[in-house]
């Protein structure tokens, strides 16, 4: 996914709740204030930003494009505004065709006023770093990702893909795998505390799993999708974590935007 927003195409979203009114989307005060992180963090905080069917698919035809309305994309460029890192999973960069992050020359202004680089990195977690080499995650950036591998992969990584990317090693006790609690340490240390996690199904249930997300972001769209499409949260772990609703947001199109936060 890659989004960039149009000032001359906001979409009225309306508050849901006992203080809510109805806005634009291209009113960038009222945004900021919803999806801001919280301040003086100390450590990474974790928001997740996912889309669903009404029926929960992840995906509309293999891509969450597909699901994606104007609202959608002005609250994910809003999100991305928001932080300091944007990470995924090695699958929906494949499949998605993931590019580096694109803003407008106000929006860059704005991140540097509030202490930010001008664009976020994005940051892959891969087990085995096996990407080709003309992936839009290499050629389509001005920022080089970064890859959170293996240590079993680590050097065969920084050999194909070190003049394009930093390779990094995140693996915890296990060396074939990635440890999601060692990369946010590694992102904390860099002072990358705002993460902004864009699945895929994977990688949030990773984070559920190991408890590390603190927040959920999910676009609920108004389609219907069927088949054997997964959900947001794919995997084999389980967990029993309360969520609190922070707002719910819906536009003419019928969208819902949902951001949940950890019930602490």
């Amino acid at each position: 996914m890659d989004y960039v927003s149009d000032p001359d195409a906001a979409t009225e979203l309306t508050e849901l709740g006992p203080s809510g009114g109805r806005f634009d989307t291209d009113d960038d005060a009222r945004l900021a204030a919803l999806y801001s992180y919280p301040e003086h963090l100390d450590r990474c905080w974790v928001r997740a930003n996912m889309i669903s069917s009404l029926d929960g698919a992840a995906t509309d035809d293999g891509k969450s494009g597909g699901l994606a309305g104007s609202g959608d994309r002005a609250v994910f460029t809003r999100m991305r505004q928001e932080c300091d890192v944007v990470l995924v999973g090695a699958s929906t960069v494949r499949i998605e065709n993931y590019s580096g992050a694109q803003m407008t020359v106000a929006q860059r202004q704005a991140r540097q006023r509030r202490g930010q680089a001008e664009l976020p990195p994005i940051a892959v977690i891969t087990h085995s770093a096996d990407f080709e080499h003309d992936a839009k995650i290499f050629t389509r950036t001005e920022v080089p990702p970064m890859i959170m591998t293996s240590r079993e992969s680590v050097e065969d990584a920084r050999g194909r893909f070190g003049a394009v990317a930093e390779v990094l090693d995140a693996s915890g006790a296990q060396t074939d795998r990635v440890d999601p609690g060692e990369v946010l340490r590694i992102l904390a240390e860099r002072g990358l505390r705002r993460v902004l996690s864009e699945g895929g199904p994977s990688l949030i249930s990773l984070l559920i799993e190991h408890d590390l997300l603190d927040e959920l972001c999910v676009t609920i769209a108004p389609i219907l999708v069927g088949g054997s499409a997964r959900r947001i949260a794919t995997g084999s772990g389980e967990a029993h974590t309360r969520m609190r609703r922070s707002h719910l947001l819906t536009d003419d199109e019928g969208y819902l935007y949902m951001r949940y936060v950890k019930d602490e």
